[in-house]
């Protein structure tokens, strides 16, 4: 009994290890691509966008819009095969070790665009294409390592969600400095924090399953298991409203109150700060309390949240509504990725974290062209509006369904084991 007790307890420490050195993964991954957004409407114009010279940069927030939207249509289109290939094969390292080596060697490739001379904006875009298509695999693939790690659903995909919350909390800030330095700085940075994830990550065991699956077969598993449409809706509406703060939020807040890069990424780590650092203990609250809650009626109140934030008259109340909703985002953004381990079978994580990853990449990519073009034709009223009623709607729409599930979690046993199904 004793010695069950020990070896439970090393095993237990063993996981806790592993689990930072994952989440240091996933921070550096997520820090280094949120460096470029403060200062995203200088950066591309020092990477060249010339409204004569390309109809993808007829405007400043038009070039901003397309340098994003290149990154996410790749997530989109790449982020399943990587899923695909690491469940196929049942490896995660050597992916994630490629995919970051990849993206390290893209960065440089922007970074050094200026000094070779004259490269059509196009030409940025589809770099950043490969960028993207490269760093969505360490991304996702190492969450989904944190999916095999074991310990509690809520626990471990609380520990991805503080981790991608303060790499997005401090890139912004950090990124925004580094842009008053020289605008190519956050690429320089973000290529060498890429090397360093690849280098981390064969630091940490590779629990995927060895079993080997054919792709058809792992696409029949997921499609078996229609409730996974829940957690993807719900991530992609989170991310949308992500994505649109990133973009529309960001020349939002400079073009209202007068503010630069600096000050803007300080403003989004409001937000960024608190919906990093509850990510772990609200995970764990739902491991406790179910994914009901958390989900939905924190997405009720995130999407008041988003209201409040454009009805805010001074930069100190704008600071004080992106708190209240970095809070509520924390609520619910770690919930919805345990609920899609608590549906997925063990040989099908992979899959279904690109699933899950491909919705959010939509909604990111919704987030940028949706929340933009309303922006840019109407207002910024009624861009706040339509984001922040879709994430009312899906949780009012979704309440219901929740309720009829009954999804159960895997609180009652941490340790991890069975896979349950609604």
């Amino acid at each position: 009994m004793g010695s069950q007790f020990v070896a439970r307890a090393v095993e237990a420490k063993s996981r806790d290890g592993e689990r930072l050195v994952l989440a240091a993964v996933v921070f550096a991954v997520m820090f280094s691509q949120l460096l470029l957004y403060p200062g995203i409407a200088t950066l591309v114009d020092t990477l060249g966008a010339d409204a004569a010279q390309s109809p993808f940069a007829e405007t400043a927030l038009d070039a901003s819009m397309w340098f994003l939207v290149a990154e996410f249509a790749a997530y989109v289109a790449f982020v399943g095969v990587w899923g695909v290939l690491s469940d196929v094969t049942g490896r995660r390292t050597p992916f994630i070790v490629a995919g970051a080596l990849l993206g390290a060697g893209s960065y440089l490739t922007l970074a050094v665009v200026p000094a070779v001379g004259s490269i059509p904006f196009e030409g940025v875009l589809l770099v950043r294409v490969v960028q993207g298509a490269m760093t969505v695999g360490a991304f996702s693939l190492t969450i989904t390592m944190l999916m095999d790690l074991g310990g509690g659903h809520g626990r471990n995909m609380g520990a991805a969600g503080i981790a991608i919350g303060l790499g997005a909390a401090l890139g912004a800030p950090v990124g925004g400095q580094l842009t008053e330095l020289h605008p190519l700085t956050p690429l320089f940075v973000a290529s060498g924090l890429l090397v360093c994830v690849g280098a981390l990550v064969t630091l940490v065991e590779d629990r995927a399953p060895g079993r080997r699956r054919t792709a058809r077969a792992l696409l029949e598993g997921v499609r078996r298991r229609p409730a996974l449409s829940l957690p993807y809706a719900f991530g992609f509406v989170d991310r949308m409203t992500a994505g649109f703060f990133a973009l529309v939020g960001t020349f939002y807040f400079q073009e209202t109150f007068g503010i630069g890069a600096g000050a803007t990424g300080l403003l989004l780590a409001c937000f960024f700060g608190p919906f990093a650092l509850l990510q772990y203990p609200m995970g764990t609250l739902s491991d406790r309390i179910g994914r009901t809650a958390p989900i939905v009626v924190g997405s009720l109140c995130y999407g008041l949240g988003i209201l409040a934030v454009a009805a805010a008259p001074s930069v100190a109340t704008a600071a004080v509504a992106m708190v209240v909703i970095g809070v509520l985002g924390a609520l619910v953004s770690p919930a919805t990725m345990a609920l899609v381990t608590d549906l997925a079978a063990e040989t099908e994580r992979g899959l279904a974290m690109a699933g899950f990853n491909l919705a959010g990449s939509l909604g990111f990519l919704g987030g940028f062209l949706l929340g933009g073009t309303v922006a840019a034709q109407f207002s910024y009223d009624l861009a706040f509006l339509v984001v922040g009623g879709l994430e009312i709607a899906i949780a009012v729409v979704a309440a219901p369904i929740f309720l009829r599930l009954s999804i159960a979690t895997d609180a009652l046993e941490p340790n991890d084991g069975e896979t349950r199904q609604p």
